[in-house]
């Protein structure tokens, strides 16, 4: 028999939900079948699945040592040793600079750096979190970012964090905002509303089952048949920006998938070698986060990106998005 104290990062969450992270590699069916069964119980009494745990509640699991250990998640300090490059962070919050070609979450059999664990071992070596003193919770990102996609990342460093950036995020008071360079001398700022649907090679494009995708796109720039732009990312969706541009005709500088091959090639002897797309800026609107509600976080992408835009059309990248009034 083992026994679990629910901690402050573990309530909050329904009973099986947490035993899903807890027993991360169980099939649901087992969890279901230990509950009905009497084998997992909260305070001495049986639970239902749908309870919400709370701060100090008891699990106690009767069930035995090999079984728990054969399905028990590893809350063990990752393999990665280096440490995100940090944009901002207090108690609850970080956020983090991902560069181009690094994923945001591993996601191979085989280890690759990612930015997730380059956070995690960074706030274990601040002693802000110890995976051995938790049940389930491991800090999080609450978006998302392609591996060739760069910009910031927004961490939560404790379960209630996570929770409520989640549960604002749906409610659309996050905003993020990238910068992009697309083949097109586009004239006027415009929006794309489109259902997306992803293929079974990963492709994303319009489709009538697929979810609604909505993009807002401003012009910054344009010169000799090439537009930078500001997008406002409303839904979040795989590839949205990018499956976007191309319904309108437009391409994303080094885009492999999306774009155009010989544009590509003409920017990668510039030594751009991924898609030109930047997360630069995150907004944040929250009632219970006045330290950051209201603020705007830049992050300028790579000297490289930089050096390619003011190039290309002329001007200082900060000076025209402080021009222009993108946030």
């Amino acid at each position: 028999m083992r026994e679990i104290i629910i901690t402050e990062n573990d309530a909050g969450r329904r009973v099986d939900r947490f035993l899903k992270i807890y027993f991360e590699k169980a099939p649901l069916s087992f969890i279901y079948k230990n509950l009905r069964k009497k084998n997992i119980k909260v305070n001495g009494k049986k639970a239902k699945p749908e309870d919400i745990l709370n701060k100090g509640d008891e699990i106690k699991l009767y069930l035995a040592e090999d079984t728990i250990k054969k399905f028990k998640k590893d809350m063990e300090k990752s393999k990665n040793s280096k440490f995100p490059d940090v944009l901002f962070e207090n108690e609850d919050i970080i956020l983090i600079n991902k560069p181009v070609n690094m994923l945001t979450h591993n996601d191979q059999r085989s280890y690759q750096d990612n930015a997730l664990d380059r956070m995690v071992d960074y706030l274990i070596f601040k002693g802000q979190y110890n995976p051995r003193l938790e049940n389930s919770f491991r800090p999080a990102f609450v978006n998302r970012l392609d591996r060739n996609t760069s910009g910031i990342l927004i961490g939560a460093k404790n379960l209630k964090s996570l929770q409520y950036l989640n549960e604002n995020i749906k409610k659309r008071n996050i905003s993020k905002y990238y910068m992009t360079i697309v083949k097109g001398d586009i004239k006027q700022d415009f929006a794309v509303d489109i259902n997306l649907k992803k293929s079974k090679n990963n492709v994303v494009s319009k489709s009538k089952d697929g979810k609604r995708s909505l993009t807002e796109f401003k012009v910054l720039k344009n010169k000799s048949g090439y537009t930078l732009l500001s997008v406002n990312l409303i839904t979040g969706r795989t590839h949205q920006i990018r499956a976007s541009l191309k319904e309108e005709g437009y391409y994303i500088i080094g885009d492999r998938k999306y774009g155009d091959n010989s544009e590509n090639n003409k920017f990668r002897k510039m030594g751009l070698d991924s898609q030109y797309l930047h997360n630069f800026c995150v907004n944040f609107d929250l009632e219970e986060m006045k330290e950051i509600s209201g603020k705007n976080f830049i992050s300028l992408p790579s000297d490289k990106m930089t050096k390619i835009a003011e190039d290309l059309f002329n001007i200082n990248l900060g000076d025209i998005l402080n021009e222009k009034g993108v946030f």
